[in-house]
């Protein structure tokens, strides 16, 4: 059985290492620094790949076809994108990130890239608080313009959570003088509501991404952001791939088996306040 290849859940290859991932895809071997400094071998050989699914805030590297990232990947069967759109771009939240309106406007290329918008996932993710200048602010309300937008574009699947503020990030945080805010679960609740009903009128099906308790009461769906079924339905072949959970990722993630090729050595100029993994600032 062929495996899923995620590139990465640990840093931006696509927006910050496009010459080091289209060199791995090129040479069909990735030598990998893993989490616990370990190094191990992926076999990124058509013939072992079912689908590469990437992760960036920024596809400008893969629409340009800086590096040949976009020719390397053409051999495989099936990309698969997350694409994560919070409003916050441009912001001292997320400094390095592009604007939402820059994000939005690749969308029509992606979507020729993959050739179906139901292989592309927009991730509104985290919705974020924090205190500015005695108010509140916020970026949940950011998703109502962003959902008329993407039914227009035939993508309906979005991903969500709120903040979760790990010890890296509160120092960060502290270094910074931002002034988070963690909520209350019952305002969480609330927010996801709000959520919901807008995805309701666009036609939005809304995932929670590991925070199971957004799913008991709302309605809103648990997330598998590598769903190995969802994977083998949008296959060209619909050929099978693995639907056992990944037990290296947290208890209530919902992913199912996949490899990933990125290393949390490769540090991120996206420079996000509430990063968990090691943003470069």
């Amino acid at each position: 059985m062929r495996k899923i290849i995620s590139a990465s859940r640990r840093t931006d290859l696509v927006a910050f290492f496009p010459d080091w991932l289209a060199s791995v895809i090129e040479r069909e071997k990735a030598i990998v620094c893993g989490p616990s400094g370990q190094t191990y071998s992926v076999d990124l050989s058509l013939i072992s790949v079912h689908t590469v699914v990437l992760w960036s805030k920024n596809f400008a590297n893969l629409i340009e076809n800086r590096y040949g990232l976009r020719t390397a990947l053409n051999k495989y069967d099936q990309l698969n994108l997350h694409f994560t759109i919070t409003g916050l771009g441009g912001t001292p939240v997320e400094k390095g990130s592009p604007h939402p309106e820059r994000a939005l406007a690749q969308l029509d290329d992606l979507i020729t890239i993959v050739g179906n918008p139901e292989r592309i996932s927009i991730r509104f993710d985290p919705v974020i608080y924090w205190e500015e200048e005695g108010k509140e602010r916020s970026n949940l309300h950011f998703f109502k313009e962003l959902a008329p937008f993407l039914e227009e574009k035939g993508i309906s699947d979005v991903k969500f959570s709120f903040a979760q503020w790990y010890n890296k990030a509160i120092r960060r945080a502290k270094k910074h003088n931002f002034a988070y805010i963690d909520p209350e679960p019952e305002r969480k609740l609330r927010d996801a509501q709000y959520l919901l009903d807008v995805a309701v009128r666009h036609d939005l099906c809304l995932y929670a991404c590991s925070q199971s308790f957004l799913t008991k009461e709302t309605g809103i769906l648990p997330s598998a952001c590598i769903d190995g079924a969802h994977l083998q339905l949008l296959h060209p072949d619909q050929e099978p791939v693995s639907t056992i959970k990944d037990k290296s990722q947290r208890t209530e993630c919902g992913c199912t088996e996949s490899v990933d090729i990125g290393s949390y050595s490769q540090f991120c100029p996206h420079s996000c306040i509430y990063c968990y993994a090691n943003p470069k600032f």
